[in-house]
């Protein structure tokens, strides 16, 4: 069948045609009707399937997720209830303010215990935090590498929480016999804030104004 049978062919006889151009037709019919049945119907479905089982996939994960939080509730509880143990252990090394005075004591003592002599021990402002203040100390004391050494030793054996902040050591141009040295160092402390205090610090940080 060659290009001037095509031209020949009836369309209003469609059923006079020979087999081949009636295949021809019929499956260019069928092609069309897929295809309009995509475009107007199954595209739509198809992308909802699609969201479906993105959906699906995630409501998964998230399933397996929870679940294996519950295997783990009674492991989560007792690691939730060590850190509690381990914060109120923590929390005990802080002293209250009635306690601070002989807490400064104690870190006095630390250093003439051990030999040094303090030129300078001038405890700062305090800087309240969530629920704790600090309260950094500025000290300035004579004496050799061995002493500071087992001075800051004795600070960190207290009961109480002391850290050591800014040390400088250096040779005094003017020293005269055994003790050349001179360390400044910022010794800071902290106290827990009683409860009242704590809730004014935490209202006054919910009602400061945002930063821009």
């Amino acid at each position: 069948m060659n290009l001037e049978d095509l031209k020949t062919l009836n369309l209003k006889d469609i059923g006079g045609w020979p087999v081949m151009p009636k295949m021809v037709a019929l499956l260019l019919l069928l092609v069309a009707v897929v295809f309009a049945g995509y475009w107007f119907d199954w595209k739509e479905q198809l992308e909802q399937l699609d969201a479906t089982r993105q959906e699906e996939a995630k409501l998964r994960d998230t399933f397996l997720a929870k679940k294996k939080q519950a295997v783990n509730l009674d492991t989560y509880r007792q690691q939730l209830k060590e850190i509690d143990q381990s914060f109120g252990a923590l929390l005990k090394q802080l002293p209250n303010k009635s306690e601070m005075d002989a807490l400064l004591v104690d870190i006095n003592q630390a250093g003439l215990g051990r030999g040094l002599e303090f030129e300078l021990f001038k405890p700062g402002d305090e800087a309240n935090k969530e629920f704790y203040a600090e309260l950094p100390i500025q000290i300035r004391v004579i004496g050799d590498y061995l002493k500071f050494g087992t001075f800051v030793s004795g600070l960190a054996s207290l009961p109480r929480i002391v850290t050591v902040h800014n040390v400088k050591i250096a040779r005094r141009g003017d020293a005269k016999g055994k003790d050349p040295l001179v360390m400044d160092a910022t010794v800071k402390t902290y106290r827990y804030l009683e409860e009242t205090a704590a809730e004014t610090v935490g209202k006054a940080k919910t009602n400061s104004p945002a930063k821009k």
